[in-house]
């Protein structure tokens, strides 16, 4: 890569710009001063702009963020904070949600630049599960486990949505699973048996789980064995 392109990335500045920064004596790769603002990095070279170390990005990035209330998962909105806020890394900005999540929802969302990767999870071929916890205005009603394991009609909508699992923590909060992504499905759902959702907060995406050292806001990169299991089954 041309050493003004990598710091234009790293920096979030124009090419232009960070031309003059190179030809200014600010940066240096493997020690010495570059003023060649087409000079070619290899994948090893250590760079540094004014004693700063700027690390080379290498494959794509896999990342779980814990996300609170109040931020919205697109990458640009101009009435609503994004999720992007949290991620401290270069070029974030090429970063996307793979499955988002509603602004009023908290839980886990995976970042990623790997298209093919957040394909996966998204696309109602591969049937990736989601599970979120919820939190109920109404008690549950006894029959509303049956309900979703049959499919319900939501409203507007052609086809009953496919078998979902209702696991029941107490008669106001439960843990739904679903293999769909469709518009509001979880506060649809319970709408269309009488109920309302007051809180949701999304845990599992497949096999990867939120990590519950992770506060609102924080994140952390994925392991090689949670970016390696989705496209699988979930047992």
């Amino acid at each position: 890569m041309r050493l003004d392109k990598f710091l234009s990335q790293q920096l979030e500045i124009s090419r232009a710009i960070a031309g003059r920064e190179i030809r200014a004596r600010k940066v240096t790769v493997d020690g010495e001063v570059v003023r060649e603002s087409a000079f070619r990095l290899n994948p090893e070279s250590q760079v540094e702009y004014d004693g700063n170390p700027l690390q080379q990005q290498i494959g794509p990035r896999y990342f779980m963020l814990n996300k609170p209330q109040g931020y919205v998962c697109s990458t640009d909105d101009p009435d609503h904070p994004t999720v992007l806020y949290f991620l401290h890394e270069p070029t974030a900005y090429k970063l996307h949600a793979a499955g988002r999540l509603d602004i009023d929802t908290t839980g886990l969302v995976l970042m990623t630049d790997d298209g093919q990767w957040s394909h996966r999870i998204t696309s109602p071929r591969h049937h990736c599960e989601k599970t979120y916890r919820v939190t109920l205005e109404s008690p549950l009603s006894e029959d509303t486990a049956a309900q979703f394991t049959a499919g319900v009609q939501l409203h507007n909508e052609k086809d009953l949505t496919k078998p979902a699992r209702l696991d029941v923590i107490d008669e106001h909060q439960v843990r739904l699973t679903i293999s769909e992504g469709r518009y509001h499905q979880v506060k649809r759902m319970f709408a269309a048996v009488g109920n309302r959702v007051v809180e949701l907060h999304r845990e599992r995406i497949g096999a990867i789980a939120l990590d519950e050292d992770l506060q609102p806001g924080e994140y952390r990169a994925l392991t090689e064995e949670e970016i390696a299991s989705v496209g699988l089954p979930t047992r």
